[in-house]
């Protein structure tokens, strides 16, 4: 079963924190663990990358200021140089931060320091329920913050993004990583957030979280359910997949598509396409028809699962021909590209059941007819009874009856023609293993952006679409 970390609001984290005071859970002490596995991560990243063990810590008057001081303390008993910029008189800070500002003193600490010298930035300025303009001397601390060019870890969200809504009013903090405590923000993933939080890394402060009430889940990969196949079996139990797709201008989407389908570890794969497309994109493994709606209904009695859309065209001719094939469609499928583009056009034409969409965010608009937001999709998949993969950065699957499951994976490289055809071929291959819809399509997504990760570690934004392929095997080793 796929699981994942609730993701919550800043109200509800609010709401959880107050619960746990009330049975008697010790802040205190919450705040000696959020310290510690600051401190560690800042510790592990400045001995990786060879730095100078200079910190500055930006401070704000709240809790998340104390965390930070507490950090602050652990790297001076590990032989750190810690500075402080405290934004707000030490009076007006809380209780705890008070505290915590008198023991990083005791230790050697230097408060009223610039960023002159320091190697990182630990921003403790602005907490999860921060709403409104960081302005004034915050707002400037943070602008001097992100022209440093100094790596910045943030404590629990950057300073400046809306814990709720992912709303960036005036400036935020543009972190390096973001060291959440506890559980998850929703507004790391939704608004501007992902475009500040960087990389996330998750501290355990043992606050109980059993009654969170999340508006959805971040994948947990150990989770994730590879298929398992006999020793003996041949190439159509591996996986048969028929693809629809390919005409004479996108040749390359269904070329695409089919590489994907047998780089995840599906046994065969045979496209029908426009009579007029070239077959020389194609894999030399790949079984090549001219569009043929009786020779696919024989083929797809032994199929697994289908893909249909990349590169298929927008004629009257290929739309006409996706309305004659929908009923046929009695398999797993993905629908993609050009056969999201017909159902946004003809909305009364009905899904094929338990099949998989893989809309960007354009072509989501499209389907909705109006904005697109997670209760407006999860309306959509309830009313089709589909699964729906919202590609983009991070990318959301949504499953009827659950929580929306976000994959925080990948890399703005992927950003590439072509990427969201290889990720149709990887899913409808994963379909025709035997998992799920909802197992394919978070497989997918993962091994997808894992290979996109390694590819741009290689070639930087060069990487192309067909990189994102020769980077599968390496995901599937490791």
């Amino acid at each position: 079963m796929i699981r994942g970390h609730k993701v919550v609001t800043a109200v509800e984290m609010q709401r959880i924190e107050k619960l746990a005071e009330g049975a008697g859970f010790d802040m205190a002490v919450c705040m000696d663990r959020a310290g510690e596995g600051v401190a560690k991560v800042v510790e592990e990243f400045v001995y990786e990358q060879n730095l100078s063990k200079q910190v500055l810590l930006l401070l704000g008057k709240g809790n998340k200021a104390g965390d930070a001081y507490t950090a602050g303390a652990v790297l001076l008993e590990r032989g750190f140089f810690v500075k402080a910029m405290q934004a707000f008189p030490i009076e007006e800070c809380s209780p705890l931060c008070q505290d915590r500002y008198q023991k990083f003193l005791q230790l050697g600490g230097v408060v009223g320091a610039s960023v002159e010298e320091c190697s990182v930035i630990i921003d403790g300025l602005l907490g999860t329920g921060f709403h409104g303009k960081a302005d004034g001397k915050m707002g400037a601390m943070i602008e001097g913050a992100n022209n440093s060019g100094l790596p910045i870890f943030s404590i629990d969200i950057p300073s400046g993004v809306n814990g709720s809504t992912g709303e960036v009013a005036s400036v935020a903090i543009s972190a390096a990583k973001t060291i959440y405590l506890g559980l998850p923000k929703l507004g790391f993933f939704i608004g501007k957030g992902w475009d500040y939080v960087g990389e996330l890394v998750h501290v355990d402060i043992e606050l109980p979280s059993d009654h969170a009430h999340p508006d959805a889940l971040l994948l947990d990969p150990k989770t994730l359910k590879f298929p398992h196949g006999r020793r003996s079996q041949h190439k159509y139990e591996r996986g048969y997949v028929l693809g629809i797709g390919g005409s004479l201008p996108m040749p390359g989407a269904a070329a695409l598509s089919c590489a994907g389908v047998l780089r995840s570890g599906a046994g065969i794969v045979r496209l029908f396409s426009m009579k007029e497309m070239p077959t020389h994109h194609l894999l030399a493994e790949v079984i090549h028809e001219e569009i043929d709606l009786k020779r696919i209904l024989e083929e797809s009695k032994r199929a697994a699962a289908f893909f249909v859309g990349p590169g298929l065209g927008r004629t009257k001719e290929a739309e006409k021909l996706f309305s004659e094939l929908l009923p046929l469609i009695q398999k797993p499928s993905v629908l993609d590209a050009d056969a999201l583009f017909f159902l946004a056009k003809n909305p009364s034409w009905k899904i094929p059941a338990h099949a998989i969409l893989t809309p960007h965010h354009g072509e989501m608009k499209a389907l909705l007819q109006k904005e697109v937001t997670w209760k407006e999709c999860q309306a959509y998949v309830e009313h089709h009874v589909v699964t729906l993969v919202l590609k983009g950065a991070p990318t959301v699957i949504f499953t009827p009856g659950k929580k929306p499951l976000i994959i925080a994976e990948g890399d703005p490289a992927m950003a590439t023609a072509g990427s969201g055809d290889v990720l149709t071929g990887i899913i409808a291959g994963l379909l025709a293993q035997k998992l799920t819809p909802e197992e394919a399509a978070a497989l997918g997504v993962h091994l997808h952006a894992k290979a996109g990760e390694l590819a741009a570690s290689t070639l930087g934004t060069s990487m192309i679409a067909s990189d994102i392929l020769s980077f599968l095997p390496d995901v599937f080793h490791s």
